[in-house]
């Protein structure tokens, strides 16, 4: 049996094939050898019982030979063949087969010896030390019990022997006279074995029938229907029927079994009653989530009309302030005094237009309004155009501002203007929180060979760890430094506008932007975009930014990001 089939029958089969093949050939091993055992001990008792009979019987021979030897002797013939007639008719009826001689020890000499050669190999067996020789002769005829033993001189054989022969005088105590030769047949002690070993057989097969019988009993009836009952429940409740319980009544493991089995259904139960009434619940507060959530979003819109109608609105008077403020820094009669006061409502105009056109962007990407207007353009161009314009500013605060193209990269086909908005706002940034003697470095290179990489990296303050994914949300600046009440304090001015917008930007170019910053040691600014930029890739990333936006407005609101 290989070990595939053992795993078969033993490790992929049901708890009732496992029980009754393991009970089984365990009941028919023991029941086997048991008898087994007690048939090869039965036999082996009856040939012991056969040599001790013809051990039994040595006696018995040499005492018929003397006698009917003295009545030879007295020369009355008749009455030594009437002794050997009597010792015939007296045997018991179990002796009557039984076969005896005495040979003497001149007729087992290798030149006198009788034809009997079993006789003389016993004798050679007796005279060199063995006591007794018995074996079994199995012809076609017959079957033959043979025992041969030695019989030894004693003091009495010795006085009788010289008295009647003189060449007995050498004769001393323990010489081998001869050898009793006592033989039956077995017919009739096979037939009993026989019958023996089929009695033992039929009892054998009944009881290992029985046996089996009584297994298959208690597997099927004590081990195995508790478990198909539990199974069977266990099916039920999968289906739905939460009222079913087992019920076994063995007074047994099963039984404490099935009682926790009911225990365990009555809390899922519970649970179960449980749970339906905090989903009701929780369906309630979905709903009222839902509701408050459309209310937000209305709201919302409602904000981006009105940001939109306000910037607008806000623009037509603030272009008029900066028209005459112009007019008035070009007239030659200005004095010194009124033109830095001239100067100063220019500047602030210019921050409070800049202002209005990002709140005005921004409501537009949130409208989902904004449109791309890709063309083909040279990104070294547009690159050094950018940070030529920054270059006052930069010279201001006595910063290193260097920006590095990758000649491998092609024509792009994008927004330019969005792009030069990114790039204003990024270096702009990197300017701003840059302390003066930094260093802000731009650079430009091919990712593959359908996106690029713009970098914008600056030695500023950096950002803490913690604030680095909230910089990119609405109206969230820097955290410069910490006040002694844990207030934060703003160092330097501005809207927290600009990164939101960056990263609004990226996402409608189909791009994305990441940051690395250490605080106090300076931060990098990764925007990765398409060489190519379609006009279905706007919408759906315009939509994506949308969706980005509305989930965010329904979070809480983060602490103040750079």
């Amino acid at each position: 049996m290989s070990y595939r089939t053992i795993k078969r029958l033993l490790g992929e089969t049901s708890l009732e094939r496992k029980c009754r093949f393991l009970f089984g050939s365990g009941l028919l091993l023991l029941i086997t050898g048991s008898f087994y055992f007690y048939a090869r001990q039965t036999t082996q008792l009856v040939f012991d019982q056969n040599l001790t009979t013809a051990r039994l019987l040595v006696p018995t021979v040499i005492m018929e030979k003397h006698w009917v030897w003295s009545e030879g002797v007295r020369r009355d013939v008749s009455i030594a063949d009437s002794v050997v007639a009597m010792s015939r008719e007296l045997k018991p009826e179990d002796f009557r087969d039984y076969d005896w001689a005495l040979m003497k020890a001149e007729l087992t000499d290798p030149t006198t010896r009788p034809i009997d050669t079993a006789g003389y190999r016993a004798f050679e067996s007796i005279r060199n030390g063995k006591k007794e020789v018995d074996r079994v002769v199995r012809d076609r005829d017959k079957q033959e019990y043979q025992y041969y033993a030695g019989v030894y001189a004693s003091e009495s054989c010795i006085d009788c022997h010289r008295a009647r022969d003189r060449r007995a005088h050498d004769l001393a105590t323990g010489d081998l006279l001869g050898i009793v030769k006592i033989s039956f047949p077995l017919a009739k002690t096979n037939r009993a074995l026989a019958w023996n070993t089929a009695i033992l057989l039929a009892t054998a097969i009944v009881t290992a029938f029985l046996a089996m019988l009584a297994a298959y009993a208690i597997v099927r009836y004590v081990i195995v229907k508790p478990v198909l009952h539990l199974k069977d429940v266990s099916d039920s409740i999968a289906r739905g029927s939460l009222d079913q319980r087992a019920d076994i009544r063995t007074g047994d493991e099963f039984e404490e079994l099935s009682h926790a089995f009911n225990r365990m259904l009555r809390h899922l139960v519970n649970v179960q009653e449980e749970l339906q009434l905090l989903n009701r619940g929780y369906e309630l507060k979905v709903d009222e989530l839902a509701q408050a959530n459309l209310r937000l979003f209305e709201l919302n819109n409602m904000k981006n009309d009105f940001l939109a109608t306000m910037s607008h609105e806000l623009r037509t008077p603030l272009n008029s302030i900066l028209g005459f403020s112009d007019v008035l820094l070009a007239s030659a009669q200005l004095p010194d005094k009124q033109r830095r006061y001239v100067a100063n409502i220019q500047a602030s105009g210019r921050s409070l237009l800049n202002l209005i056109n990002d709140v005005l962007d921004l409501a537009k990407i949130e409208a989902g309004k904004m449109e791309l207007h890709p063309v083909e353009f040279s990104l070294a161009d547009l690159l050094e155009r950018v940070c030529v314009s920054m270059v006052p500013l930069s010279e201001k605060k006595s910063l290193a501002l260097s920006w590095n193209v990758d000649p491998g990269i092609p024509l792009l086909y994008q927004d330019v203007g969005k792009l030069q908005q990114i790039l204003s706002n990024l270096l702009s940034n990197a300017i701003k929180f840059t302390p003066e003697a930094g260093r802000v470095e731009v650079r430009a290179r091919a990712v593959d060979q359908t996106s690029i990489a713009l970098i914008v990296e600056d030695t500023g303050i950096g950002i803490p760890l913690e604030d680095q994914e909230r910089i990119f949300e609405k109206f969230r600046q820097g955290r410069s430094q910490t006040g002694p009440n844990n207030n934060l304090t703003r160092e330097y001015e501005g809207t927290g506008l600009g990164l939101s917008i960056v990263r609004e930007l990226c996402r409608l170019l189909g791009g994305e932007i990441s940051l690395v910053s250490e605080f106090g040691k300076g931060s990098t600014f990764t925007v990765t975009l398409p060489v190519h930029v379609t006009t279905e890739t706007a919408a759906v990333n315009g939509r994506d930014a949308l969706l980005h936006e509305s989930t965010l407005s329904l979070r809480p609101v983060p602490s103040l990001t750079h």
